[in-house]
């Protein structure tokens, strides 16, 4: 077994499920002290007890809960090495009769969020000579998608968010990365999927490795990114999406 995080302490936002989830085993498998946090408490109770972590029922709108959170963490456990954030939240609509409520509630949780644990977490890291922040963006923050206004904005504000906060802080031994995904095989899309019949096998159409992706090979990026292997990598949006924003659109001429 790998011990790259033995002795660390990790929080992950939005840890009870899907890539949070996978993101948190895997960061106990390697040896970290974890907390999750989500505000599904049954859900992040259960995770809790199977890898071992600790779980916080935190609502990340609440900007005070999330300061609370990172700090009490520092107060408990001594440090903090590892902030994954990754909880979000989306509505879905045409941009002229998109709610404003839900526009809020989707910038509060994707990205407000990050930006409340990443000033908690900025000053605790500096002090302890360094620390890792991964904030979980999407291939969605890299261009535009039909009814999602809200998480493209929100998305889009993590990547510029990560890569001003890595300009920041490096001079103090702390590493701010994104993580892009594509197409993950998660609750929330299953949902979308369910809505309209074939939809998963036109988005598996689409990309070019020809499957969703796993929430665990999502979160072997994050763990890189995390770890002293990439000990020269901040500031990087990197992409995990099977190819498909490397397709231009244009049809197949091959054929």
């Amino acid at each position: 077994m790998s011990a790259r995080f033995d002795g660390r302490v990790a929080i992950v936002t939005g840890g009870a499920s899907g890539i949070g989830a996978a993101t948190a085993r895997a960061l106990h498998h390697e040896g970290a002290r974890v907390v999750i946090a989500d505000v599904n408490a049954e859900g992040g109770s259960a995770m809790a007890r199977d890898v071992g972590a600790r779980f916080e029922r935190v609502d990340v709108s609440d900007a005070d809960a999330v300061e609370h959170l990172v700090r009490s963490t520092a107060a408990d456990e001594g440090r903090i090495d590892v902030l994954v954030s990754n909880a979000f939240a989306t509505v879905v609509g045409p941009v002229e009769s998109l709610d404003l409520a839900g526009w809020r509630h989707t910038l509060e949780v994707t990205l407000t969020a990050a930006f409340t644990a990443l000033r908690a977490a900025a000053p605790l890291m500096r002090a302890q000579g360094g620390g890792s922040v991964v904030n979980v963006a999407s291939i969605s923050g890299l261009g535009g998608d039909r009814g999602l206004a809200a998480y493209n904005t929100a998305k889009a504000g993590v990547i510029n968010l990560t890569r001003t906060a890595a300009i920041e802080l490096a001079p103090s031994g702390v590493r701010v990365n994104a993580v892009c995904p594509g197409l993950v095989d998660t609750p929330p899309l299953q949902r979308a999927f369910d809505l309209a019949s074939g939809r998963r096998a036109i988005a598996e159409a689409a990309i070019p490795l020809q499957r969703l992706a796993r929430p665990e090979e999502i979160a072997r990026v994050i763990l890189f990114l995390a770890s002293d292997d990439a000990s020269y990598v901040t500031g990087a949006a990197i992409v995990v999406d099977g190819g498909l924003t490397a397709w231009t659109g244009i049809p197949d001429l091959l054929g």
